[in-house]
């Protein structure tokens, strides 16, 4: 049984050119981080190239690892290419001219759950009793460890660790064809999808519409994206956006789209539009910089400062500083300049290189601040290692005054949907007052976005969004006991009590 005849019979109603890769090092980074971005093109001789271009817009969602996986026609062998590092380092020429085929999906990762290893690159393949299948994922199932230990059970061997394998083995369980519906009904959390089977490429958004996921047609192919800005790169014309709970099946007869899921209430990121999605992405029908320059002007008018210049932290904090300036009619200037070859390589062993981390990604401009009361305006303050080195650095540049101001409100709840937000217990915002995080900045007054500020800027309602991060409330429950925070503290404290049976004397020195 193809997998075309499986979609097309599962209808019924749910019940209730570069230089040699370069691997790089996984750090504790003091910005939130992205899981991945996925893309895809059906219909196009140059499947491969133009992926790999889509996914070079995509970059900013994912350093760690990329891939693609082509395909010519039905009965012929997947191929395959995946390796560590950005893309630009892990595509040659002659890897591309390999990646033959009028289709193909790609993949840019950060890992969010699962190693950052060569085995846990996407897109992954299987090959199974239904036919090749390849899937690249955006998101973070709440249900993996559960739906792991069922499938191992049953004998399923795991090559990876990534929860993206759960929904490939799900997907080829040699079931009816109603199985497919029901497999995807199985997970639960965010995700956004793309597969290619021996005749199809699907796209599959989660019923919460949590991560963004965009149509695109060019030259007759069409194209999948994690955002519209891969669109604008390979000249491609957006169509639409793929709907909460859709499913998008792309063969030859043209495009049919499925909602095999009951309906739920919209959750979808905001911090995608605080941080995440480039700017000149298209969300809701909305530009980001525009509804991050909106967010600017609303802190202006919520927390607004006496001072003679405004800073932005770039490049995420960019246009909410503008929107600031411009809302109180404060001279707008860069006084950081970014370093944009540093990327995600540096080993952090000690607090001489931490602090090295931080000031060669961005160098002040000490001539721009000296002297001068300074508003600078970044996009969020997670664990405020990185904030407080940019106060100490304008302190000893000679500015008169720092004042904060953040374009979202205070993180204190970590994100079990794809976001790499740390361990409540490590965001400042979770273990600190706002006059307690003012003094550990050495700033002379902060002030965050409140929630209705935050929202009115997307100029939707605050239904349609995921707050869990700001509020606390999980749009889908969390078991506490798979909270892969808490699990990792009681691992920590097992390895702890370990190494002390091992090691007490080393123990007692350091007591």
């Amino acid at each position: 049984m193809t997998w075309t005849h499986c979609i097309t019979r599962s209808l019924d109603p749910p019940p209730p050119p570069a230089t040699l890769p370069v691997r790089p090092i996984r750090v504790k980074h003091h910005k939130p981080t992205h899981e991945c971005g996925v893309f895809a093109v059906f219909g196009h001789p140059n499947a491969a190239v133009l992926t790999y271009y889509g996914l070079f817009a995509l970059q900013h969602r994912g350093q760690e690892s990329a891939g693609i996986v082509t395909a010519s026609g039905p009965n012929t062998p997947f191929n395959r290419h995946v390796a560590m590092g950005l893309v630009s380092q892990v595509f040659t020429n002659p890897d591309l001219e390999k990646l033959k085929g009028t289709r193909s999906i790609g993949h840019v990762r950060y890992s969010t759950t699962g190693s950052s290893s060569l085995k846990n690159a996407q897109p992954l393949i299987a090959d199974c009793a239904r036919g090749q299948l390849a899937i690249g994922h955006n998101g973070n199932l709440v249900n993996a460890a559960l739906l792991r230990d069922e499938l191992e059970q049953r004998g399923s061997i795991f090559s990876t660790t990534v929860d993206s394998e759960i929904i490939l083995h799900l997907l080829a369980q040699p079931n009816d064809a109603a199985g497919v519906f029901a497999a995807l009904r199985k997970i639960q959390g965010a995700y956004s999808l793309v597969m290619m089977t021996e005749r199809e490429i699907i796209g599959v958004r989660d019923p919460f519409g949590f991560r963004p996921l965009s149509l695109g047609k060019l030259d007759g192919a069409y194209v999948l994206s994690s955002e519209t800005c891969a669109f604008d790169l390979i000249h491609a014309e957006f169509i639409r956006e793929i709907e909460p709970g859709e499913v998008v099946i792309i063969n030859e007869n043209g495009i049919k789209s499925i909602k095999p899921f009951n309906e739920e209430k919209r959750a979808f990121c905001m911090f995608e539009y605080v941080y995440f999605a480039r700017p000149d992405s298209i969300i809701s029908d909305i530009n980001v910089a525009r509804v991050r320059t909106q967010m600017g002007r609303e802190l202006a008018r919520l927390h607004p400062a006496e001072a003679d210049l405004v800073v932005p932290v770039p490049d995420s904090g960019n246009y909410a500083a503008l929107g600031f300036a411009e809302e109180l009619g404060i001279p707008y200037n860069h006084a950081f300049v970014r370093n944009h070859y540093i990327g995600r390589t540096f080993l952090q062993p000690t607090q001489l290189i931490r602090d090295f981390n931080v000031r060669v990604k961005l160098n002040l401009i000490k001539e721009a601040v000296a002297g001068k009361r300074v508003v600078v305006v970044d996009d969020s303050i997670v664990r405020g290692t990185t904030a407080r080195a940019r106060v100490i650095n304008m302190r000893e540049a000679g500015a008169k005054e720092v004042h904060m101001r953040i374009s979202c409100p205070p993180h204190k709840h970590a994100c079990h949907y794809g976001i790499d937000f740390p361990d409540p217990e490590k965001l400042l915002a979770n273990q600190c007052s706002l006059d307690q995080i003012r003094d550990y900045l050495g700033a002379d007054s902060i002030g965050y976005l409140d929630v209705a500020g935050m929202v009115r800027a997307t100029g939707q309602p605050e239904s349609e969004f995921c707050l869990a991060c700001f509020n606390g409330k999980y749009p889908v429950p969390v078991d506490p006991n798979l909270d892969k925070y808490i699990m990792e503290r009681r691992q920590n404290r097992v390895n702890l009590l370990v190494s002390e049976e091992k090691q007490p004397e080393l123990f007692d020195k350091v007591s």
